[in-house]
């Protein structure tokens, strides 16, 4: 074997960066351990010591922090861990009717109506659509007739083309979709959850949020749905606002030592709060301050015994740092600026709740607020608090952002540094102009904050007075920051809504049982196909065992590496990829003992086994990583974790199947062991086999035929059971207190109340599934909580089948137009899947009939899965959902059935090119080399099954009916690879093969 020494070179060094990606995960559950045993069970104090451990190093031979390993753990998805998932649509109608001021136009309306209807039914982009249908419904009007006005006058013009129309309108639109995933993207920040995933999903306008452990839904709801709100404000100077929040800390102060002495009486408590004042000299006052919380957080005991003594005197000023500098002898100065405090992320609350505290409004003026800034300082949780001035009557910002009609990065010519440049339209360049004037006047210039939903932005100094409503916004930018700020200002005046169109609620329970599930399911699965390996293959198994122990380590560190999320299908596909593995291993060692069975040595056989079992082994697992780059591209959410585990399973299948399976057998060769790749039970396997397959293929015709007709039939008739995905609605698991609640008398109590077409399932042993239309139109930010609440008040109806809304364990929201675009969608990725893998055929054969068997064979798969999901569909104990999970299950089905028909295919070509084969007929030749692959086929054939039945069984009632679409699949797969695909070559090919 050559490049033995770069192979071993490679593993170890990959063995070493598996092991340091894993091990954050190993240190981040080390101290959440500690966590937990330094809590005891009370969640508050677990949550308080694991963020004093987030900027401490934790990982002591690198010198990592808590934060940094939690960064780069193991993420688990929504279905593992629990938690909150919301898709947001971005209305690109509204941006396209507010663009053309609500013109009442009818071909206007129309078109913006079908172009709507279009994107469900085409998947095109919505501007295109919208154009097209214009076009054909007014070909003789101009759309800047629409759209042209003094606003967007550098941008289109009255006499603009079509064409020029449609371009501003996508930059509008990509615009729009690229300020709403910003304004999201903060917003998201707030809930200070651990490892929140946000994706923007351009080519459906839908931005996908997943916020993992969060407990507040209802908070994220309103959140996430309220409108953008930019404005502009004056600001405060530090040096103006030290005396203030003095006063008030001297006010909190004096009052927590009133209450700590039950004895002092009501006249002193009075006279202690009138006389606190601001101190003559600030720069005493503020060194003394800095000097006693300074000594109170060093790790002198003295010094700790009175820190909670100094936190009562300085209630304020011990959460929150004073904003100061050195000066030349070394002094601490009050350091000029808006900024007036630093936080820790955990103190801001506190702090928030301190300056709106009675004993504040009182000594507080008016017209000041206090507001974060929108993120922490770079590499630290330490927030800064900005002094933001009042103005007007009403109290308000100098300015909303409603005047900007746009903002993009730049590059600072004189100093080469980034920098936003900001445009405003005519009303608000005169009110900017006032406004910078008064901001620069003088020898100190002041700050203005731009402030999106109460979150400081920026706070840049005005240097001077800006005319014309061109301004230049720079500091020490770097190229995202500027991009953040432009679409922020540019949020100011979103024309493109964006709405709640579907959202998840996972229990944390479910996600344990979900854990739990899943990992007993994955070790079963290794048992089994160890277990099999070694007691078929002898030996030879035990090196198998090794690739595919190795095969999953190197998986679990590149997911790790790479930052992706595992989720329940993620771990299906984890165990899909045992299976995989297995398979080529097994046509290694099938081509092995063929190589001995003609008399060859040991070494020469195991060489030529891998020599000839290579293309089979290559054509198989791309034709399989094709299916997962299909299912990532067109997927979402969960399916986007099964694909990206089953692309990575394939490439490390790749790698330890066929070099380090290599260097095992040549270490074992090396020293002299024997090595034996069957039992005396096994090695007669399929010898000789002879099956009249081909003679036989129009009985497999009939059958295939007449169960899909009956099956096309029934999707006519009868239809299938459709999950939430594809059916629209809101989706409920419920765990019903009363054992005895049947599904009959829950559907009749939700039908009493919330009117026919709810769908009650039962869900494994021991839950319920609750499917109902009810509301669905709503688009109001409570409906989620109507619907639960009307869901909850129909079942306590009858004392059987009452419940509370903590019986509620998930429950999953998707809108008709979602889901109608879903089916669409699914459909197209099943025909391109089907079109891709035929292409790939057709280059590796270059023959047009093997291209068309497995378009015919991927096809009356995906029709035999999907018949028997509309004829069983109410017959069986479990689930047969059409949703998101099953196609990912069909398109696995189809690139499994590929995998098994090009290693015939791959037999088939290697025996037309057989001089011994030359005198038979191209039947005998197929006959023969389907029944020569025999032994693979179904050895592989039963290892996958016995995989899917562990996840069948023990993966959890989540899976249960993925992991049932993927076992019929695999059957159906593996029966059309023999019976349908390559009798379709001798009935297409004839004479033209040979």
């Amino acid at each position: 074997m050559q490049g033995k020494g770069v192979i071993k070179f490679f593993a170890i060094l990959l063995a070493i960066v598996c092991i340091y990606q894993l091990s954050f995960t190993w240190v981040a559950n080390k101290v959440e351990d500690d966590a937990k045993a330094h809590a005891k069970g009370d969640a508050a104090k677990e949550a308080a010591y694991l963020d004093s451990m987030s900027t401490q190093p934790v990982y002591p031979l690198f010198g990592h922090t808590y934060q940094y390993c939690l960064d780069r753990e193991l993420a688990l998805g929504l279905d593992l861990k629990g938690g909150m998932s919301v898709t947001m649509q971005i209305s690109l109608r509204e941006l396209v009717q507010a663009l053309a001021n609500n013109n009442p136009d009818p071909a206007f309306k129309q078109a913006l109506a079908e172009a709507e209807k279009g994107v469900v039914e085409t998947q095109k982009d919505y501007i295109t659509l919208f154009v097209d249908a214009y076009e054909k419904l007014a070909p003789n009007a101009k759309l800047a007739a629409l759209f042209a006005n003094s606003s967007n006058q550098d941008k289109i013009k009255f006499n603009s083309s079509n064409s020029e129309v449609e371009k501003y309108l996508q930059d509008q639109s990509s615009s729009a979709v690229q300020q709403s995933f910003t304004v999201l993207r903060r917003r998201v920040d707030q809930f200070g959850v651990t490892q929140p995933n946000i994706q923007l999903q351009k080519s459906t306008n839908r931005i996908l949020i997943e916020l993992p452990g969060v407990k507040e839904p209802d908070r994220v709801r309103k959140l996430l749905s309220g409108s953008a709100k930019l404005e502009f404000y004056q600001t405060y100077d530090n040096t103006e606002v030290y005396a203030l929040l003095n006063n008030v800390n001297s006010l909190l102060g004096a009052k927590a030592k009133t209450a700590a002495k039950a004895d002092t009486s009501k006249k002193d408590t009075a006279k202690a709060a009138t006389t606190a004042k601001a101190p003559t000299s600030l720069k005493d006052s503020a060194n003394s301050l800095l000097n006693k919380l300074k000594n109170a957080n060093s790790k002198d005991t003295s010094a700790l015994a009175n820190k909670s003594q100094l936190a009562a005197q300085n209630p304020l000023f011990s959460v929150m740092s004073l904003v100061t500098y050195p000066d030349a002898n070394n002094q601490q100065q009050l350091a000029p600026g808006p900024i007036v405090g630093y936080s820790q992320v955990k103190d801001t609350a506190k702090v928030n709740e301190l300056l709106h505290s009675p004993e504040a409004t009182g000594v507080l003026p008016r017209n000041i607020k206090f507001l974060w800034g929108v993120k922490p300082i770079e590499k630290t949780k330490v927030y800064q608090l900005y002094a933001i001035k009042l103005a007007g009557a009403e109290n308000g910002p100098v300015l909303s952002g409603d005047v900007i009609t746009d903002a993009h990065k730049d590059v600072n010519q004189q100093n080469g540094g980034y920098e936003v440049i900001m445009n405003m339209n005519s009303q608000g360049a005169q009110k900017w102009k006032n406004i910078t004037a008064e901001a620069s006047a003088g020898a100190n210039k002041r700050a203005i904050a731009i402030v999106l939903d109460d979150n400081v932005y920026s706070a840049p100094n005005v240097q001077n007075e800006i005319s014309g409503g061109v301004s230049s916004i720079s500091g020490n930018f770097k190229m995202e920051d500027t991009e953040d700020l432009a679409n922020v200002l540019k949020a100011g005046r979103l024309l493109a809504p964006a709405r709640i169109v579907g959202s998840e609620v996972v229990g944390a329970s479910l996600g344990a049982e979900a854990i739990s599930a899943g990992l007993l399911s994955c070790v079963l699965g290794l048992v089994v196909i160890l277990i099999f390996m070694i007691a078929y293959y002898n030996r030879a198994g035990t090196v198998a065992v090794v690739a595919v122990l190795v095969n999953v380590f190197f998986l679990m560190g590149v997911l790790v590496s790479i930052r992706a999320v595992l989720t329940l299908p993620g771990i299906a596909g984890i165990i899909l990829i045992l299976g995989v593995a297995v398979d080529a291993n097994v046509l290694v060692y099938e081509r092995t003992r063929e190589e001995l069975g003609l008399g060859k040595s040991l070494r020469l056989a195991i060489a030529d086994g891998f020599k000839h079992a290579l293309p089979s082994i290559l054509d198989a697992n791309i034709s399989t990583f094709l299916t997962g780059v299909i299912l990532f591209v067109f997927g979402s959410g969960p399916i986007q974790g099964f694909a990206t585990t089953l692309m990575i399973g394939i490439v490390t299948t790749l790698f330890c199947s066929l070099l380090i399976s290599r260097l095992l057998f040549e270490f074992m060769l090396e020293k002299g062991w024997d090595i034996q790749f069957s039992r005396p039970w096994s090695s007669h396997t399929f010898k000789n086999a002879n099956f009249g397959f081909v003679k036989n293929r129009f009985k497999f015709y009939a059958f295939s035929g007449i169960f899909i007709a009956a099956g096309l039939v029934s999707m006519v008739t009868r239809g299938f059971n459709y999950g939430v995905d594809f059916g629209g609605g809101r989706t409920y698991l419920v765990k019903f207190p009363n054992k005895a609640a049947t599904t009959d008398q829950i559907h009749e109590e939700l039908d009493k109340s919330l009117g026919f077409g709810s769908e009650v399932k039962t869900y494994g042993a021991d839950k319920i599934s609750i499917t109902t239309n009810y509301l669905i139109n709503d688009q109001s930010v409570d409906a989620d909580d109507k619907v639960e609440a009307a869901l909850v008040q129909a079942l306590k109806a009858n004392p059987v089948t009452t419940i509370t809304a903590k019986d509620i364990l998930s429950h999953s929201k998707v809108e008709a137009t979602v889901a109608n675009e879903l089916k669409a969608s699914a459909k197209w990725t099943i025909i391109i899947a089907i079109l891709v893998i035929s292409a790939y055929i057709l280059i590796r054969f270059r023959k047009w009939q093997f291209s068309l068997g497995a378009m015919v064979a991927t096809a009356h798969d995906a029709l035999m899965v999907l018949s028997f999901f509309s004829l069983f569909k109410d017959l069986l104990p479990f689930s047969l959902d059409i949703d998101q999970a099953f196609i990912a299950a069909l398109l696995t089905v189809i690139g499994y059935s590929i995998n098994d028909t090009v290693v015939v295919f791959d037999r088939i070509r290697e025996f037309l090119h057989l001089p011994s084969e030359r005198n038979s007929s191209t039947k005998d030749i197929i006959n023969h080399a389907i029944n020569n692959t025999l032994s693979r086929t179904i050895i592989t054939a039963l290892t996958v099954v016995l995989i899917l039945l562990v996840l069948f069984l023990f993966g959890g009632d989540v899976l249960r009916g993925f992991s049932f679409a993927l076992l019929i699949g695999v059957l159906f797969g593996t029966y059309s690879s023999i019976c349908v695909a390559t009798p379709v070559i001798i009935d297409f090919g004839k004479k033209d093969l040979k």
